[in-house]
């Protein structure tokens, strides 16, 4: 026992330690494993600028690795495949498909230039011996670039992991710029595959922190996804069989799966008729590898010790140790070039006055050695030494040592025959000018260090832009996207409901992810997971799918309380409850039992009749009730009275409207969703026969309910706005097989949803210019009369130049010889109280270039200075006015 004990106090400790240090976990320094720095340094001393076999840098790197050749070739094909550091030739595998590479003996590999440039420099590396004592290797590689944040790393030690995200180059020069001048700095993944990333949870990349990345997916038809990106992490043929496998456990309807992925990633999901491909698209969020999430978990060695920091500490660190490798290196310049100054100024003077004349008559090699130092000292002093008022000499550095004597008696004769003075003063000045640029950067070193990673940017930025797009997701629940893979049924006297009851009542289509609640006739209710058969308890009255985020299903409702014989009416939301757990909706009495019961989805009122029973003393025995007299309450409210008197029958007569109005509707153009949360554009009160009209780039329109499943595609949409049939809209377009202009105002008379109208030419060719919904729109235009004429600009209004007509009909011809550009322009805002309730109320801002609402663009300005908005906002910050200050969120 205590054998064993010590050997776990000594060995395993060791044994952590050095998979900690000197395998897994990168150092801050130059941000490299152990294996990766071997590799870099073989590659460094095979390099004759030509590619090797990767088979040979293996066995190059095995002298210094103590461990075997597929590790080693494992972690270069890691370093090949971040294209950085390595410059590949050959199948080097693919991490979008995650095919592997070809074997060593086939693919070739050299140093990048970029690597050759701020990776290596012998005279600043620290060394250390190899494994077995007999190799020197570094001990970390000197680089000048925050190199651990550009490649990312993954590694997993002994009780111990690291997983640092990849970062832009670009992104990353910037930044360490910004450290430079003092700036503060964020930094977010960037990743080789691209796709979509929401980095709201990153901090840091911190323990702790998440991130959330989707594929992009693009609706190319009503029958039809494609998958342009992938997340990282994974791959096309990980992403198509976990969409294969969701669709065989009934969570996603697809027809076919396709993966046509060449040079750019494209998987193709075919739906059969009748899916809707907006859910479609949030249920492979939500069950397949579309949507990951990755937990980073940013480690490094500091001080021969693992540490847990932020990136943007990451970065300052590996600058800070930039500017110390440079500092570095321009004081080894500096010697080394007052060490050629030193020497061009012996051999000069040596030389011009003709020194090496006087050893000829010395007999031994001290007396040569002598003389020469002698005759130097006449034309020259060192530093420290006491200056004459008259000296004239040469002042050096340091004192005159053997070596130079030496040095100098190994000048041939026929150097000193073609001596030439002035190109020795030459020499000598270029020396002391680039000596007066070095002592420069030197006492400047942060403006060097900018110059430094600015010139990085310049050189090896191009083609580096970020690939992965920075979006804020909105979060796909399960329950709402799952399609209805089962059939819910009821036992209403016995009590059970589940899919699983197929000979008793059917009730609706569900998921297998719903929650069910059942309410019984005595008033109490159950909400539980539906499964095959689960018993809620007898006599239910009502059965339905339960959706925690529901404040819009209402639930009207008399029972009787059996205490007192009192009849109560009430209405009322259920939410905030515990699965499996029973609710009482009455006073809990003996003997009360539920007279009336309704669901209702947009919170419709009714006016019921209630009969009395034929012993009521009471002389009117028949008369309605209206539940809009109501309040929405709680499920634990009590409810009104409706009558002391027994009721024999109750029945509607008819269904009121929504008592909780409309529902105010905004549009976020960031993950491009209607929305209920007030953030976004700001559409209106949307009613259940109300839609949403969107108008494309490609000159068609179409009207959708304003449903928060449905999917925009915002950079192909120019205007997105609340449909009114009495708004007019104004369109400028370019037939395609004219080359002519035309305008055209119509009205939306079509009133079928999700089906697109186009109301320009269907020539080849032909462009939507510029459409706007306002009133009275104005447009510019930059025209030329004849050729020989110059270009002038008119302004234009829409309203005046053509009359409405139908949304088919062509409109009038734009009569000018040549049209050079044409812009939407828009009205004055409104006066300064109202404009500050539209900030409050309305957008944070206008629709940028390229996001839906008018064509043109809107500038805000920051001093408060005219505001441009469209009319019907002008109209919607009137209405709002009438508001109480409360609600528009003012005091």
């Amino acid at each position: 026992m205590a054998t064993v004990k010590g050997m776990y106090q000594n060995w395993f400790l060791d044994y952590a330690s050095y998979v900690i240090l000197e395998r897994a976990v990168p150092a801050i320094e130059d941000g490299l494993k152990p294996v990766q720095r071997r590799i870099l340094h073989a590659m460094k001393e095979m390099d004759d600028g030509r590619f090797n076999k990767v088979a040979n840098v293996i066995g190059q790197t095995m002298q210094y690795h103590p461990h075997g050749d597929a590790s080693i070739g494992d972690a270069m094909v890691n370093l090949g495949q971040k294209d950085l550091l390595i410059e590949t030739q050959g199948n080097w595998g693919d991490v979008r498909t995650g095919d592997g590479a070809a074997a060593p003996r086939y693919i070739e590999a050299r140093l990048s230039k970029f690597a050759l440039d701020v990776v290596f420099n012998p005279d600043t590396t620290e060394w250390q011996l190899s494994y077995d004592g007999r190799k020197r290797e570094p001990t970390t590689l000197p680089v000048k670039f925050p190199l651990l944040l550009a490649q990312g790393v993954e590694g997993i030690a002994v009780g111990l992991s690291t997983k640092i995200m990849p970062h832009n180059f670009r992104e990353l020069c910037k930044a360490s710029i910004d450290v430079l001048r003092g700036r503060d700095v964020q930094l977010f993944p960037d990743f080789a595959t691209g796709g979509l990333c929401d980095v709201s949870n990153y901090n840091s990349g911190l323990r702790g922190a998440k991130i959330r990345l989707r594929a992009t997916i693009e609706k190319f038809d009503k029958t039809l996804l494609i998958i342009r990106d992938i997340p990282y992490g994974t791959t096309t043929t990980a992403l198509m069989e976990s969409i294969v496998k969701a669709s065989e456990a009934n969570k996603i309807k697809i027809k076919k799966v396709v993966d046509n992925t060449a040079a750019k990633v494209e998987i193709q999901v075919q739906l059969p008729a009748g899916v809707s491909p907006d859910l479609t698209i949030d249920a492979l969020y939500a069950f397949t590898d579309c949507e990951i999430s990755i937990s980073p978990n940013t480690c490094v060695i500091i001080g021969d010790k693992p540490r847990f920091v932020a990136v943007e500490d990451v970065l300052r660190q590996s600058t800070g140790a930039t500017v110390r490798l440079l500092e570095r290196e321009l004081e080894i310049r500096q010697a080394e070039l007052w060490e050629k100054w030193h020497n061009a100024s012996l051999e000069k003077i040596f030389i011009e006055n003709r020194i090496y004349r006087k050893i000829e008559e010395c007999e031994t090699w001290a007396e040569i050695l002598e003389t020469i130092d002698k005759g130097l000292k006449k034309f020259v002093r060192i530093a420290g030494e006491r200056e004459r008022a008259d000296d004239q000499r040469i002042l050096l550095r340091r004192p005159i040592a053997e070596e130079d004597l030496t040095r100098l008696t190994e000048i041939r004769i026929k150097r000193i025959s073609k001596f030439d003075g002035f190109k020795a003063d030459e020499y000598i000045q270029k020396l002391e000018a680039e000596l007066a640029e070095v002592a420069d950067h030197l006492a400047n070193l942060t403006r060097y260090a900018i110059h430094y990673f600015d010139g990085l940017l310049k050189k090896y930025g191009a083609g580096r832009e970020r690939k992965t797009q920075l979006r804020t997701f909105d979060v796909v629940t399960a329950q709402k996207v799952a399609i209805a893979n089962q059939k819910l049924y009821v036992n209403r006297v016995d009590g059970f409901v589940g899919f699983g009851l197929k000979k008793d009542e059917f009730v609706c289509d569900c998921s297998d992810l719903d929650d069910i609640i059942a309410i019984k006739r005595d008033g109490t209710f159950t909400v539980t997971k539906i499964a095959e058969k689960t018993f809620v308890g007898r006599d239910v009255l009502h059965v339905g799918v339960y959706n925690k985020n529901d404040d819009r299903l209402v639930y009207n409702m008399v029972y009787l309380d059996g205490a007192s014989g009192i009849s109560f009416a009430k209405r009322f939301l259920v939410s905030g409850i515990t699965r499996d757990k029973a609710y009482d909706l009455t006073k809990g009495t003996k003997g009360t039992k539920t007279l009336y019961l309704t669901a209702n989805p947009n919170s419709e009122s009714e006016i019921v009749s209630i009969q009395l029973s034929d012993k009521a003393p009471a002389r009117v025995k028949q008369f309605d009730f209206d539940f809009a007299e109501l309040g929405i309450k709680g499920k634990g409210s009590m409810g009104n009275i409706v009558t002391k008197q027994p009721i024999k029958k109750i029945t509607r007569n008819s269904l009121g409207d929504s008592t909780l109005g409309g529902r105010e509707i905004f549009f976020d153009s960031v993950v491009g969703r209607l929305t209920t949360s007030a953030h976004g554009r700001y559409l209106g009160t949307f009613d259940t026969d109300n839609h949403v009209l969107v108008v494309f780039k490609d000159g068609s329109y179409e009207l959708k309910t304003a449903d928060p499943a449905n999917h925009f595609d915002v950079p192909n949409i120019v205007l997105l706005r609340k449909h009114a049939p009495e708004v007019t809209l104004s369109a400028v377009y370019v037939d395609g097989e004219t080359k002519i202009y035309y305008v055209k105002r119509f009205k939306i008379e079509t009133s079928t949803l999700d089906k697109r109208f186009l109301f320009i030419s269907e020539a080849k060719g032909s462009k939507l210019v510029a459409v706007s919904a306002n009133p009275e729109p104005v447009v510019e235009v930059k025209m030329q009369r004849d050729k020989k004429a110059d270009k002038e600009t008119e302004k234009i209004g829409l309203h005046e130049f053509i009359d409405v007509k139908g949304w088919k009909a062509m409109g009038n011809k734009l009569n000018y010889f040549k049209i050079h550009a044409l812009a939407l322009l828009t009205d004055e805002g409104p006066e300064p109280q109202r404009r500050e309730v539209a900030r409050k109320r309305l957008p944070a801002a206008p629709p940028k270039a390229g996001e839906p609402g008018e064509s043109a663009p809107r500038e805000r300005s920051e001093a408060g200075g005219p505001v441009e908005v469209t009319a019907e906002e002008v109209a919607q910050a009137r209405e709002l006015l009438k508001r109480p200050k409360a609600q528009l969120g003012l005091f």
